[in-house]
C-alpha cells in the first residue's frame, strides 16, 4: 500500500536527478572543448539545451509487463557548434573560444548548486512535514 507521501509521486527528485545528469554531460563537453583548444580543426562541442531533452523524455512509456515493448533509452545529444554560436575561429579552423566555455562552465557550476539548493530544502520542507 502506498502511502501520502510515496517517493513515486514526487517528481522534483527525478526532475533534479536529470538535469544534473544533464549537467555532467555538458561540464564534460565543456571540459573536450578546453582540452582541444589548441588542436587544429578542432570544432566547438556543446550539448542541445535542457528544455530540448525534457520535452523529448515528457511523456515516457512504462513498461508493465516483459512482454511489452521495452522504450527506447535516450541520451542527451552532443553537437558541433554552430558558426554563429561561437565567439572566434582561429587560424588553424579550431573554433574553441577559452571564455566562452569558461562561462559555459561557470552556468554549468551555478545550476548545479542551485539544484542542489532546491532539493535541500525540498527535503527539509518534506521532513517538517512527517514529524508534523
Amino acid at each position: 500500500m502506498r502511502g501520502p507521501l510515496d517517493m513515486d509521486s514526487i517528481y522534483l527528485f527525478g526532475l533534479a536527478s536529470r538535469h544534473n545528469q544533464w549537467l555532467a554531460v555538458r561540464q564534460a563537453t565543456i571540459a573536450g572543448n578546453i582540452a582541444n583548444a589548441n588542436t587544429p580543426g578542432f570544432k566547438a562541442l556543446d550539448t542541445q539545451p535542457f528544455e530540448d531533452v525534457l520535452q523529448a523524455t515528457a511523456l515516457a512509456m512504462k513498461v508493465t509487463s516483459p512482454t511489452h515493448l521495452a522504450p527506447s533509452q535516450r541520451s542527451v545529444a552532443v553537437t558541433e557548434v554552430g558558426a554563429d554560436q561561437g565567439w572566434e575561429t582561429s587560424h588553424s579552423g579550431n573554433t574553441i573560444s577559452l571564455d566562452q566555455e569558461l562561462l559555459k562552465a561557470g552556468e554549468v557550476n551555478r545550476s548545479f548548486a542551485l539544484n542542489a539548493n532546491v532539493l535541500k530544502a525540498f527535503h527539509r520542507m518534506l521532513l517538517m512535514s512527517v514529524k508534523g
